[in-house]
C-alpha cells in the first residue's frame, strides 16, 4: 500500500486510487465537477487541479494514480492560484442568471466560485450562446450553462445504458444532445438533474416551482415498486413538490427512478378527501361516523365466510395488520395480498426473498431470469446488474419475453419448456450455471401469476439447487416483486386462513353471492367487474379504478402522509416518515380500521402506532429488524411445494405492460400520462442482446 504525504500529513492508502481519492481520505476537500464516484474519470474540467513536489505543473488529481512517496499539497499558493484561474475560465461563458435559476441555491458552481473562485473577470468577449436541447418532458436544458462536465453523457452510458448522449463539435463550438433530437428513453434519465453541477439541465416539471430553503425535507421510502428505494421528500405548506434520492448503498445506491421522481404530481389529483356512502344508487358525501355507520348496519349479522378482505400493492404494514386482525375478530378468514393471484409458497421466507440481496449481485457469476422484464419491474435492480455485467466474468440467461434489458444475455427461450430442458441438462446454459461459483436466479411475478405458477416456482428452485446455488455460504434464489406491500402482507400472514379464500376465491364468490361483502386496501388492480353485487368497502387514497364501484369509500393517507412501515422484495423492513397530513378528512389507514372496528363492536386493543408496531412485531420479530435484509445462505435446500412436471406451455409474460402507470399515484399523474403516451407503444419486443 502506497504511503503519500498530504499537506504535511504521512497517510497509506490502498492501491490502484487516484490523488483526488487519497486526499479525501486524508481528510482533504478537493473540488471538482466532472469527477464522480460511480462514474469513469473524464479528467475533462480541471479543478482538481492540486500541486504534487517536483512536478512542473499542477496535476489533475482525479485522474492521477496515487503512488509511494509521493508529496501533494492541496492548499499551497500554486493550487489555488490553479483553482482560480480554472474558475474563471469557467465563467467566461457562464450567463449570469443564478437569480431565475433552479439550481439555486443547490449548484456546485456557485458554490465553488465562491470557496474557489476570483473575485473578478477579466474579459470583456461577447459569451457565447447555445440552443436548448429538447430531452422530453422530463428534463429541461439551458445548454448555455454547460460547462461539458460530460456526467450527463458518462451516467447515460454506464449506468443507465441507454448511450443516447454525447458531444458534438469541438472547442467552443462543442455541444451535449442527443444526436438526432429526441426524448431520453431511460427509466433513470431524472438522475441526471441531480449529477449536473450548474443549471444545464433542471426537471422540468418542477420548473419555478420553489427555492430550496423554502421546503421542509422529510426522510422516507419509496413504495412505487418493491426496491424500497431511500428517498427525500420535500414538500411546502400541504404539497409534496419533489422527490429526491437519499444515499444507500446496499439498495438503490444514490438513484431513484423516474416513476419514483416524477409522478410526485399524482399526489395532488384525483384524491379521495371525504367519506363517500353509496345512497340511491349514487355516491354521496357522507360523515365519518355516517360512513362507519353504514358498514356496520351492513355487515350486522353477516357470517364471517361471507366477509372477505383484499390488501393492495401500496398498503403498509401497520394497516394490513389492523385489517387482518378486525377480518379475524369478524370470523373471516378470506383475506389475500396477493391481488395477481401469485402462487407465493409463504411456509418459509427465503422462498419469497430476493435472497442474494440486490447488493449482493455484485457478487455473482451468473444469473438466469425468468419471466421477468427487471428494467420495468425493478430499474434499480436492472441497474445493479447491468454494473455488474459491465464489470466482466458474469453471464446472463433470460427465460420469457425479450426485451432490451441495457446488458447482454442469452435468450433462452419463452416458455416453460426452457425451464424444462435445463432442469434436464439439455441446455448448454445448465452447465454455465453449473459452473458458476455464485449464480443467482431471478423469478419475476409474471411466471407465478398463473395456473402453473406453483409448478414454475418449484422448478426455479430446483434449477438453483442444481446450480449449487443453494449452500450454506450462499442464497441464489430470488424472487423479484413488484409491490411494495406484498412481503410484508407475507410476512404478516396475509394470507386465506384455515378454510379461507385467496383473491380468486374472493372474487368468484363475489360474483355468485357466496361472498357478501369485500373490504378493499387500497386494491385497485383488480376488474371491478368481477365484484359481483357484493357489498363493497374501499379505503384508499385516489379515487381511481375501484372507488366509482365501492359502495362505501373511506379516504386514507398516501405514503408520504403517514408514518408507514414497508418491506422490499429483499426482506429489508424500512419505516417512511410522515411529510405532509393528508388531504380534506382522509385519515392515517391504520386509525380508520381503528375506528370502524369499535362501531362494529370489534375493537381493536391498540389506540397508537407505537403499540400497533409492537404488535408487528409479536405477529413476525422480522418487523423489529429496521433496515437489515436477511443475509447469509440456505439453511434447507428443501424446495416449495409443488412439481415441476406440472409446468404448462404458455409463454411467461411481464405483468408490467406499462412502466409509468402501475398504480394509483402515477396513473393519477400527468407527468406520467405524458411519458406513457411518448414511450409505450404496441411495438415488436426488441432482439435479446448477444
Amino acid at each position: 500500500m502506497p504511503k503519500l504525504t498530504i499537506d504535511g500529513v504521512e497517510i497509506e492508502v490502498p492501491g490502484g486510487i487516484t490523488v483526488l481519492q487519497a486526499c479525501e481520505l486524508a481528510g482533504k476537500e478537493v473540488p471538482r465537477f466532472c469527477y464522480h464516484e460511480r462514474l469513469s474519470i473524464a479528467g475533462n474540467c480541471r479543478m482538481c487541479l492540486v500541486e504534487l513536489e517536483k512536478a512542473p505543473k499542477p496535476i489533475a488529481s482525479c485522474a492521477y494514480p496515487a503512488a509511494d512517496g509521493m508529496v501533494v499539497k492541496t492548499d499551497s499558493p500554486m493550487a489555488k492560484a490553479a483553482r482560480k484561474g480554472v474558475m474563471e475560465f469557467l465563467l467566461i461563458n457562464h450567463p449570469l442568471d443564478c437569480p431565475i435559476c433552479d439550481q439555486g441555491g443547490e449548484c456546485d458552481l456557485q458554490d465553488q466560485a465562491m470557496a474557489y473562485g476570483f473575485d473578478r473577470g477579466r474579459y470583456a468577449e461577447n459569451k457565447r450562446a447555445v440552443k436548448d436541447k429538447d430531452f422530453g418532458p422530463l428534463i429541461k436544458t439551458i445548454m448555455t450553462r454547460c460547462i461539458h462536465c460530460t456526467r450527463c453523457v458518462r451516467f447515460a452510458t454506464e449506468i443507465a445504458g441507454v448511450p443516447e448522449l454525447g458531444a458534438t463539435g469541438r472547442g467552443e463550438s462543442m455541444e451535449i444532445g442527443t444526436y438526432v433530437e429526441k426524448a431520453l428513453s431511460s427509466e433513470l434519465s431524472g438522475n441526471m438533474i441531480d449529477l449536473c453541477p450548474v443549471g444545464a439541465l433542471t426537471s422540468k416539471p418542477y420548473a419555478f416551482v420553489s427555492r430550496p430553503w423554502e421546503l421542509k425535507k422529510t426522510d422516507s421510502v419509496d413504495v412505487l415498486d418493491a426496491v424500497g428505494s431511500a428517498i427525500r421528500v420535500d414538500a411546502r405548506g400541504p404539497e409534496v413538490l419533489r422527490i429526491l434520492p437519499r444515499l444507500n448503498e446496499d439498495v438503490n445506491e444514490e438513484w431513484i427512478s423516474d416513476k419514483t421522481r416524477f409522478a410526485v404530481d399524482g399526489l395532488k389529483r384525483a384524491r379521495l378527501d371525504r367519506p363517500y356512502v353509496r345512497r340511491n344508487g349514487k355516491l354521496e358525501p357522507a360523515s365519518w361516523p355516517e360512513a362507519l355507520a353504514a358498514i356496520a348496519d351492513r355487515l350486522k349479522g353477516v357470517s364471517g365466510s361471507r366477509i372477505a378482505a383484499l390488501a393492495g400493492d401500496l398498503a403498509d404494514a401497520e394497516s394490513m395488520a389492523a385489517l387482518k386482525d378486525l377480518m379475524a375478530a369478524l370470523g373471516s378468514a378470506n383475506i389475500d395480498s396477493r391481488q395477481d393471484g401469485a402462487a407465493i409458497d409463504a411456509s418459509r421466507r427465503d422462498f419469497y426473498l430476493f435472497n442474494t440481496t440486490i447488493a449482493g449481485i455484485e457478487e455473482a457469476d451468473a444469473c438466469l431470469i425468468i419471466g421477468s422484464n427487471p428494467r420495468w419491474e425493478a430499474p434499480l435492480v436492472n441497474a445493479r446488474l447491468r454494473k455488474r455485467w459491465l464489470a466482466g466474468g458474469f453471464t446472463v440467461g433470460l427465460v420469457g419475453e425479450a426485451r432490451e434489458l441495457t446488458y447482454g444475455y442469452e435468450h433462452l427461450g419463452t416458455s416453460p419448456q426452457a425451464l424444462a430442458d435445463l432442469l434436464a441438462g439439455r441446455h448448454p446454459f445448465a452447465a454455465t450455471l453449473k459452473a458458476a461459483k455464485k449464480p443467482m436466479v431471478i423469478v419475476g411475478q409474471g411466471a407465478l401469476a398463473r395456473p402453473d405458477g406453483a409448478a414454475v416456482l418449484a422448478a426455479a428452485w430446483a434449477l438453483a439447487r442444481e446450480a449449487n446455488a443453494l449452500r450454506p455460504d450462499w442464497h441464489g434464489f430470488n424472487m423479484l416483486h413488484m409491490a411494495a406491500a406484498r412481503v410484508a402482507g407475507l410476512d404478516l400472514g396475509f394470507l386465506p386462513g384455515a378454510g379461507g379464500r385467496d383473491t380468486a376465491g374472493i372474487l368468484a364468490g363475489a360474483q355468485d353471492g357466496t361472498i357478501e361483502a369485500v373490504w378493499l386496501l387500497g386494491a385497485d388492480e383488480i376488474d371491478p367487474a368481477t365484484l359481483g353485487r357484493a357489498f363493497v368497502i374501499y379505503q384508499g387514497h385516489h379515487g381511481d379504478r375501484l372507488a366509482p364501484r365501492a359502495d362505501v369509500i373511506l379516504p386514507g393517507a398516501a405514503y408520504t402522509e403517514k408514518n408507514g412501515t414497508y418491506t422490499s422484495t429483499e426482506g429489508r423492513v424500512q419505516q417512511g416518515q410522515i411529510a405532509v397530513f393528508p388531504p380534506g378528512e382522509a385519515r392515517e389507514d391504520w386509525a380508520i380500521l381503528r375506528a370502524a372496528s369499535a362501531m362494529l363492536d370489534r375493537p381493536l386493543p391498540y389506540d397508537d402506532i407505537a403499540a400497533l408496531r409492537a404488535r408487528l412485531v409479536a405477529a413476525n420479530p422480522v418487523f423489529g429488524r429496521i433496515g437489515l435484509a436477511r443475509n447469509g445462505g440456505c439453511a434447507d435446500p428443501a424446495g416449495p411445494a409443488g412439481d415441476p412436471a406440472r409446468m404448462g406451455s404458455a409463454p411467461f409474460a411481464s405483468p408490467v405492460r406499462d412502466f409509468y402507470r402501475t398504480d394509483p399515484i402515477s396513473r393519477s399523474s400527468r407527468t406520467m400520462a405524458e411519458l406513457s403516451a411518448l414511450f409505450v407503444q404496441p411495438a415488436a419486443p426488441a432482439a435479446a442482446a448477444e
